[in-house]
Order: structure tokens, then sequence, then C-alpha cells
């Protein structure tokens, strides 16, 4: 099969259905389009969160697997809380708890509204690919509750010591960087060397997320493949917001 995308000077080679190999991320562009078709397997998703590459497309594409250049960290002891967030989290009003709902999460994440988006990447083998990663202990979610209501919440993937974040909602102010400030200190209180943010975001950004070129992220990633994965559920984790911090 020929190649039918081309970007600069690289070539986007098609994947096999066959194997679960990838080509060098170290290659791509500095947009970050590495590969296309393929298939939503766990074991290919695995192999590609490994490498540091992740799938993104819309309804009727192929399936494309990026990896862009530079990379955006949040690394756990840099998040930002600032003083109108500090009063957010001191009052008690929401509760989080972690791998309760996941299906909620994503369904949430693929269908709330955001502002200058027509339509969704989380099409429906995304969610049926994640939801078979969450039932086998790789994919993760944070639920946050506002009197006793899902409000907001995130989802993403585990593996070595680093978090994978893959999509965030809220229902109400708030809400996700609650998730996201709980996320954050639980990996952090356990060892974890950096939450992935894929690409740049103003938002991201204000929490304390910054830019990385690609080399030192896949360098880092290496590392913290070495270091061992919290597989199964995390229903166990707890978050109470400790003032200061």
């Amino acid at each position: 099969m020929a190649s039918v995308f081309e970007e600069d000077d690289y070539l986007i080679p098609p994947l096999s259905k066959d194997s679960t190999a990838f080509p060098d991320p170290r290659l791509a562009s500095d947009e970050g389009l590495l590969a296309y078709g393929g298939d939503l397997s766990s074991d290919r998703l695995i192999a590609a969160y490994k490498k540091g590459i992740f799938p993104w497309y819309s309804q009727g594409d192929p399936i494309l697997w990026w990896s862009p250049n530079p990379r955006l960290l949040l690394y756990p002891e840099n998040f930002k809380v600032r003083k109108s967030f500090r009063r957010v989290l001191r009052s008690g009003k929401f509760t989080v708890t972690f791998d309760k709902r996941f299906s909620e999460v994503i369904k949430q994440c693929a269908t709330v509204y955001r502002e200058g988006q027509e339509s969704t990447w989380i099409v429906s083998e995304i969610e049926e690919a994640y939801s078979r990663l969450h039932e086998e202990g790789f994919a993760h979610s944070v639920e946050v509750y506002k009197e006793g209501k899902l409000v907001g919440g995130l989802y993403g993937i585990a593996l070595g010591k680093a978090f994978f974040g893959e999509s965030m909602f809220s229902l109400v102010p708030d809400a996700s960087k609650v998730a996201f400030k709980a996320l954050s200190d639980v990996l952090g209180s356990r060892g974890y060397d950096f939450i992935d943010c894929q690409m740049k975001t103003d938002h991201m950004m204000g929490l304390g997320a910054e830019v990385v070129e690609r080399d030192i992220f896949l360098d880092a990633l290496e590392e913290t493949l070495k270091k061992p994965t919290d597989f199964g559920s995390w229903q166990h984790f707890i978050w109470e917001y400790k003032d200061g911090k």
C-alpha cells in the first residue's frame, strides 16, 4: 500500500495490521504526524504511548498517529495555584474520586460543548478502545462532584511513572482544574515524573505546564518506563486538598 500523506520531506507511512511497530517519532516533522492506519487494539495503543505517540483524528478519516514537537509536560511539583483557585479549593465544595465512573467521564469528554469546536475527536472507536484499556488497568479517570453530582473530570493512560492526559470536561467553573489538581497531587505523591499534556494550550500553561523539546520528552519517557506501572483500579486513591499546596 503506497503512502498517501506527505509532510515536508517526510512520507507518512501506513501501519501494518499484522504488526504494532511504529516509525521512529524523532523523524517526524514538528507538526508530528507520524503514520496512519492500523487499528486501535490495546497492544497497538500501548506500543504507541511507550514511544510517545498518540492517535488523533476525526470521524471519517483514517487513524492518524502523532508525536508533535515540542511537547507540553506538567511536572507535578510545578502545578500553579492562583489565589482565586486556592479559594475554590479551600471552599470544599468539590469532592474527587478516581476510577469510579470512567465510562461517564469519557462520554462527557466526547459530548461536552467546546467553543469553536464543531465535532469531537473522541469518536465511538476511540471511546471503545480507551474503555477497554480502562478495563485492562491502563486507562484511568478522575471524577469531580459538586453536591453529589458529577460536574467534571479527565481521563488518560498511565505507564511507568508517566501519565498521558487525553481529555477533560467541566460542567461548572473550575471542575476540570480541580480534577487536574487532584491528579497532579496524587501522582506527585506516588513519584510520577510528569503528566503529558501533548500540545501547548494557554489553559495548561497557566496551570504550570511547560514546553519541552520532543527529544528531551522521548529521553525522559524511556527512563520513566523503566519504573513500575500502577496497573489496575485506582479507586483506592484518595485526594484531599491541603492548604498551601
